[in-house]
């Protein structure tokens, strides 16, 4: 045997191996007849290591049976199990599975584990998608990916996507049933995916305000036996009902849900007690608001519910209990830590890595939302109830500071006493806020830094500049980087007209905070002063992009223009003269934002007036009129607008406005009077001379149209006026003559004096008898033909004026054209060829 072994191995010491042998395919051992009889025999049965599937820990090597064998094993051809085996056989197996061998390999197939061979790969077992159980899984997952499209579409704000998303999901899911019940399987129905889909359905339906189909969801699954722990969904019903404003309804929900959920769900009890208290809060329930609120407070504390509680104490009026709860508002624990954690040491490197890499996290952030949440909620508190709690504002808040500074809200001690003081300044009480911020000289730079910014600002608001500056000075000192203090330093040095200055102390401002709207602003101003008015309008225009709604903004736009008109620049905007469409655009907005600025109104008025458009003018200035009655330019061109389109009734009303705001001013009483007579109410002219007269008697306008309508209207108070013009005429040029003379004498010489004085009686007569001709010819020069009322005797008085409303518009004479026109050819014969035939 060892020749027959070393000769195979001289010719090929691995031949064989990829041959297979039958003795070793397990698997037709259940189809070999002498196989089964000796398994099925005591003998057969006895040696252990004739196991079913070959390669067994036992013997190592598997052992054919004695019985049944239809191939001779190799050893019984004379050749070793280990060595070579000859062609046509197998190689036996080991005790350890190889690395790509499979049992169903038949003769002559190759070892390939690695995949190499040339020949096809068996083609994977395809599934059967026709199958029903095959086609519900399939339904499922899309009802599922639905689900979740829906949820991601909330998620961006996608509401009317997520709502059709959830739509669809329920149709597929009635569909899914329908499959599951035709092919007998209803009892394998998935409740979970039905309550996910029912569930998102009514979320959908809320979040796009559809609360009638919303509730009828969650009433699908509320009233399903099946569903578990659906009873909390009445939670979300009655969320829906607060926004219905259905308050009752919404408490019998919210108490229907607290009766469903255990005491082991403590938060989620205490939320929905909250929610109970805001209802009755809103109903007007104090009583049963304050029971919610105590007893979470007793239950488990938050600073929401503390604050609840103040204001519902508050609104009852009970002091006591106010000081009570604002105690336990200060104690509540917040569960944040000491900041000292967040600060790095010198000794731990790794220490300060872990804390650097957790000071602005997401939980630090938290802490800092609910601290800052928490102090919000404690001064609101404190400035409510510090003038209930005692007598005097001043005392409550003194009690409320006292409190804080014994809590764990020590800092806000020295805020609340600011506060304080800005209250005395709400109040107009300045001499107790500058007495208040005036103790704050000696605290800590922060604190001391925001006093002696509100010391600033209330001196400059009072223009003691001196007081002002200096408090600036302070406050800059203790904080350079407090946005504030620049800008009033800025602000006492602009009433200063240092306009640079100035302008550095803005841009300082910016620089430590460049959202400080204020300095923006004030710079833009700035610039307008110091006539760099592309700079101010870049100001303006950044300040506009920031504060989208302010008018005053925009009305600093509409004053802007750039100086040379060859800038280049990216916007166009030009001065109110220069380009008003610009201007008009502007105000335009203004006015969409303060609809009643008269002033803008006015001025929207004006422009348009300048253009020619009278139509959008009277709008815009009666519009003005009607917030502010009492802005005389615009009485003026209403009035005027009135006269000129021939409608003088409607301009007395405005004259009279005018009157009664500038009574001594006798032209809009002449106005009023001119107005009745321009309408033809010649009597009600005529009272309203009258009463003119009587208050200013030395009016000769007045005195003329008097004596003119007197004449005019046959009166016998005709020659009483006219004496009273004669007077008044006369005195007028006295006055006149003295003032001349007072004027001419006043450089002359003692030697001129007394050469004048001896011609003065031949110059004084001189001098009337010419004042007397030119009054004689002015009398003589009196309008005829443009007035309708002359005085009956112009050669004895001087009745002539001049009407305070213009000349009035001649009538068209068409009928004394035409009769001129008849008496032209009344002397003339006419000839044969212009007779008619």
């Amino acid at each position: 045997m060892e020749n027959v072994h070393l000769a195979m191995e001289e010719d090929d010491i691995y031949s064989g191996y990829n041959d297979y042998n039958p003795t070793f395919d397990s698997e037709e051992l259940e189809n070999d007849a002498g196989f089964q009889q000796a398994v099925r025999t005591s003998h057969g049965r006895r040696p252990p290591m004739t196991a079913k599937f070959p390669g067994t820990a036992i013997g190592a090597r598997p052992l054919a049976s004695s019985f049944g064998s239809r191939v001779p094993m190799a050893s019984s051809m004379g050749r070793p199990m280990t060595g070579a085996v000859q062609d046509g056989a197998a190689r036996p197996m080991t005790a350890v599975r190889a690395a790509g061998y499979t049992s169903s390999l038949t003769r002559g197939s190759t070892f390939d584990p690695l995949g190499q061979s040339k020949g096809p790969a068996p083609p994977l077992e395809a599934k059967n998608e026709d199958t029903p159980e095959e086609k519900i899984k399939i339904l499922e997952k899309k009802v599922n990916d639905l689900i979740e499209e829906s949820c991601m579409a909330q998620s961006i704000g996608a509401l009317q996507l997520a709502l059709e998303k959830a739509k669809e999901a329920g149709r597929k899911e009635r569909t899914l049933v329908r499959q599951r019940e035709q092919s007998g399987n209803a009892d394998h129905i998935n409740l979970d995916l039905t309550y996910s889909v029912l569930l998102n359905l009514a979320n959908q339906y809320a979040n796009n305000e559809m609360y009638p189909e919303a509730l009828n969801s969650y009433q699908v699954i509320v009233k399903n036996k099946m569903f578990s722990n659906a009873g909390r969904l009445k939670v979300n019903m009655a969320n829906i009902y607060v926004k219905q404003k259905n308050y009752p309804k919404a408490i019998k929900f919210y108490r229907m849900a607290l009766d469903q959920i255990s005491n082991a769900h403590k938060e989620m009890r205490i939320k929905i007690m909250q929610n109970i208290g805001v209802v009755f809060v809103r109903m007007g329930q104090y009583s049963d608001a304050i029971t919610s609120f105590e007893h979470i407070m007793s239950e488990s504390p938050n600073i929401k519910t503390g604050f609840n509680l103040i204001l519902c104490y508050y609104a009852i009026g009970d002091r006591e209990r106010m000081k009570k709860a604002f105690q336990k508002l200060i104690s509540v624990p917040l569960g944040i830590d000491d900041e000292d954690k967040y600060i790095p040491s010198n000794d731990d490197t790794t220490s300060n890595m872990v804390i650097e890499a957790i000071k602005n996290d997401k939980l630090h952030q938290m802490e800092r939302d609910l601290k800052v949440l928490a102090e919000k909620y404690i001064m609101t508190a404190a400035k409510l109830i510090a003038p209930a709690i005692e007598n005097s504002f001043a005392t409550g808040f003194d009690w409320c500071v006292d409190m804080v500074k014994s809590s764990q809200y020590v800092e806000l001690a020295n805020d609340l006493e600011i506060n304080k003081a800005i209250t005395y300044l709400r109040q107009k009480d300045f001499n107790q806020a500058v007495e208040t911020l005036k103790t704050f000289e000696k605290k800590d730079s922060r604190v001391k830094s925001a006093a002696a910014t509100n010391l600033s600002f209330l001196y400059f608001l009072e223009k003691d500049y001196d007081q002002a500056d200096r408090y600036a000075d302070l406050a800059m000192n203790a904080d350079r980087y407090n946005p504030a203090a620049l800008i009033n330093k800025g602000n006492t040095v602009f009433v200063k007209q240092d306009y640079e200055k100035a302008a550095e102390f803005y841009k300082e401002a910016l620089r430590n905070d460049s959202s400080c709207t204020e300095a923006l602003y004030n710079l833009g101003l700035t610039y307008k002063k110091l006539n760099r008015l592309e700079e101010a309008l870049d100001c303006f225009l950044k300040l506009h992009a920031i504060l989208r709604n302010s008018a005053q903004v925009m009305y600093q736009l509409a004053n802007l223009y750039p100086t040379d008109q060859k800038c280049d620049i990216s916007y166009v905007f030009v001065n109110l003269l220069e380009d008003p469409q610009q201007a008009i655009e502007w105000l335009m907005q203004v006015i969409s934002v303060t609809p009643t600025d008269p002033q803008v109104l006015a001025k929207l008025g004006e422009l348009y007036d300048g253009e020619g458009d009278k139509s959008q003018a009277f709008q815009h200035y009666y519009e003005s009129f009607r917030y502010y009655p009492s802005n005389i330019d615009v009485i003026e061109w209403l009035g005027a607008y009135y006269i000129e389109t021939q409608f003088c009734e409607k301009a007395i009303q405005y004259f009279e406005r005018a009157t009664l705001i500038q009574p001594t001013q006798v032209k809009w009483q002449l106005m009023v009077a001119s107005c009745y007579r321009r309408s033809g109410n010649y009597q009600k002219a005529l009272e309203t001379y009258k009463d003119i007269h009587r208050k200013f008697p030395e009016n000769i306008e007045c005195l003329r149209f008097l004596v003119r309508l007197c004449t005019d209207m046959g009166l016998k108070e005709v020659q009483e006026y006219a004496t009273k013009l004669k007077k008044v005429e006369k005195m007028k040029e006295i006055r006149e003559q003295r003032v001349k003379s007072g004027r001419e004498g006043s450089a002359r010489g003692r030697r001129e004096g007394r050469e004048g004085s001896a011609g003065s009686a031949d110059s004084s007569h001189s001098s009337n008898s010419t004042k007397g001709e030119r009054l004689s010819a002015k009398m003589r020069s009196l309008p005829g033909s443009n007035e309708p009322y002359e005085a009956s005797s112009p050669k004895e008085i001087d009745a002539s004026y001049v009407d305070p409303l213009g000349p009035q518009m001649e009538r068209p004479k068409t009928g004394l054209k035409r009769r001129v026109e008849d008496d032209n050819f009344a002397d003339e014969e006419l000839g044969d060829d212009l007779l008619p035939e």
